[in-house]
């Protein structure tokens, strides 16, 4: 073999590593940066405002209206419900999009997603009409569906108990 011919075996190799390396280097960076989107999530929902808004949507009859949400919660309530939906709307955007994992948002709020979702839906039926759009509550709508499909397959199991044994 021939010192032009080494020279071009070295080269190549050089520039195969060089790939391999972006390559990785690529990817690590996107995992990176997913862990970083997923864990402000999680920080975006530990506000006083959100678990006020949270608790007091959920303690709301299944299919509470608008009407019932006013008389059990008062004139603020319907904030309440707004900032409930309007971040689950969000996550569900976030989550169609794929810049955070269904299995993420499942593991974290699968249960008050669909809980918010039992206890509002006539009031986003009700909205929708009020505001006459469709649209409105759309992607709220869509990850409630979501996260019921994932129940039909598997249903929930606590985590201290489907993990009990971790270590």
């Amino acid at each position: 073999m021939d010192l032009s011919t080494l020279a071009n075996l070295v080269n190549a190799a050089a520039v195969s590593a060089g790939v391999i390396f972006a390559a990785v280097q690529i990817r690590h960076y996107r995992q990176q940066q997913r862990r970083e989107a997923m864990l402000e999530l999680v920080r975006s929902f530990q506000s006083a405002s959100f678990a006020s808004a949270l608790r007091r949507s959920t303690s709301l009859p299944d299919g509470a209206d608008r009407q019932k949400i006013r008389e059990l919660l008062g004139p603020e309530g319907e904030d309440a419900v707004f900032l409930v939906g309007l971040t689950w709307e969000s996550i569900g955007v976030l989550v169609f999009r794929r810049e955070v994992t269904a299995d993420l948002v499942a593991d974290f709020f699968s249960g008050t997603i669909s809980i918010s979702w039992r206890k509002l839906r006539l009031f986003v039926e009700e909205d929708r009409r009020f505001v006459e759009r469709d649209t409105a509550w759309e992607w709220f709508q869509w990850l409630a569906e979501q996260m019921g499909e994932r129940e039909k397959s598997s249903a929930p199991v606590p985590a201290h108990l489907a993990h009990g044994s971790w270590r």
